[in-house]
């Protein structure tokens, strides 16, 4: 009965390599789908509660503040501010849904972003912010130029929770430095800042991440 033993011992061998491999492979076409862009509106909104600076660019980020994936996109800016020092006012818009507690959306990415220099933090009431800008997936980033019109929209990652250099942060700071790029708009890969699938009971995202 050795033979069977063995036999049985492969076979579990390869369903167990095979459920691995499918895994990695779900796994790795998780982190290269991109979430819904946001088909931002051509000019500044009117209505926007934010404060452009006279004279110079603005650059948002709309952000869920429990998305692990997001780190990656905050990560970025902090490169991509570094280099565009005096050429842009950033703010990252954290969602703050109604009927959570008051601190629920002052993570540890609210505080990596706040970490930032000459990038401010805000509370997104309800995301209403992100309604006005039309973005769905935490981490879309936005830049209008000095006079309120859409220069850029997309993510500056090029996966879920990936750093390195990346397509979005090239096109903004080219953007900011020449007032050209080859791209406009990129992927934004991150998880959906509303969604009955991707958000729980207490509010907290579920993220595959």
């Amino acid at each position: 009965m050795q033979w069977l033993s063995n036999r049985w011992l492969i076979a579990l061998g390869i369903l167990w390599v095979s459920g691995v491999s499918v895994g990695l492979w779900m796994l790795a076409d998780y982190e290269s789908t991109p979430g819904a862009a946001a088909v931002a509106p051509g000019r500044w909104p009117v209505d926007s509660r934010i404060e452009r600076v006279p004279g110079r660019a603005t650059l948002i980020m709309l952000a869920h503040p429990h998305c692990p994936c997001t780190r990656a996109s905050v990560g970025e800016l902090a490169l991509l501010m570094a280099r565009a020092q005096g050429l842009v006012s950033a703010y990252v818009l954290f969602l703050a849904p109604k009927g959570f507690a008051d601190d629920w959306h002052q993570t540890d990415l609210w505080d990596s972003a706040t970490a930032i220099p000459d990038v401010q933090a805000m509370e997104d009431d309800d995301g209403q912010e992100a309604l006005r800008f039309h973005a769905a997936t935490s981490g879309q980033t936005l830049l209008y130029d000095a006079e309120g019109g859409l220069m850029f929209s997309g993510g500056i990652t090029d996966a879920r929770g990936h750093s390195g250099d990346n397509t979005g942060r090239q096109a903004i700071l080219s953007l900011l430095t020449t007032g050209v790029a080859d791209q406009t708009q990129t992927p934004v890969f991150g998880c959906a800042m509303r969604s009955e699938s991707t958000v729980g009971d207490e509010g907290d995202l579920v993220c595959r991440q």
